[in-house]
């Protein structure tokens, strides 16, 4: 789906996410396989980046009456609040911040040194830059040419998750 129209979504939706407490990562359309409704996904987060289903229920409601109203979406859709979850997509500055020290898959827009896929250790942020560690090579990516970036499952990751739930 568009960009265009998932940026207007983000507009309509995030001052009512950001006043129930919760901060907007990502929103995206995604189309049925077999032609039905499709799915229009909200992921947030609170602050320290949890999520709860009460939450997720909060959003969902509220979110809800902005798009009956607004009406952005010209097609059957239903509509999907989840948290960003573990191996969770890094779709903000401050997510390649927050992340350092994890691996992360990195997709570029274009080419960037014969390749457009990156997989390696985030360093994180220097000004716009993304910094990574790919092969024992240092790379620096513009923030603007990440098409999509996400971690990736690791030991060092459940920890993480364990460390935060407990």
């Amino acid at each position: 789906m568009s960009s265009v129209l998932m940026d207007k979504i983000a507009e309509l939706i995030e001052p009512t996410i950001e006043q129930l407490g919760y901060e907007l990562v990502r929103v995206q359309l995604f189309n049925s396989p077999e032609g039905g409704s499709s799915t229009l996904q909200i992921m947030a987060e609170a602050e320290d980046g949890t999520m709860t289903v009460e939450g997720c229920a909060k959003i969902s409601r509220e979110v809800s009456v902005i798009m009956d109203v607004e009406d952005p979406i010209d097609s059957e859709y239903v509509l999907e609040v989840s948290s960003p979850g573990l191996d969770r997509p890094l779709t903000r500055l401050k997510d390649f911040k927050n992340y350092a020290g994890y691996e992360v898959k990195v997709e570029m827009n274009k080419t960037v040194d014969n390749r457009k896929r990156y997989r390696g250790k985030l360093l994180g942020i220097e000004d716009e830059l993304i910094l990574m560690s790919v092969d024992g090579e240092q790379h620096k990516f513009s923030f603007a040419d990440i098409q999509k970036a996400k971690l990736v499952m690791t030991d060092e990751l459940m920890a993480l998750a364990t460390a935060k739930s407990s």
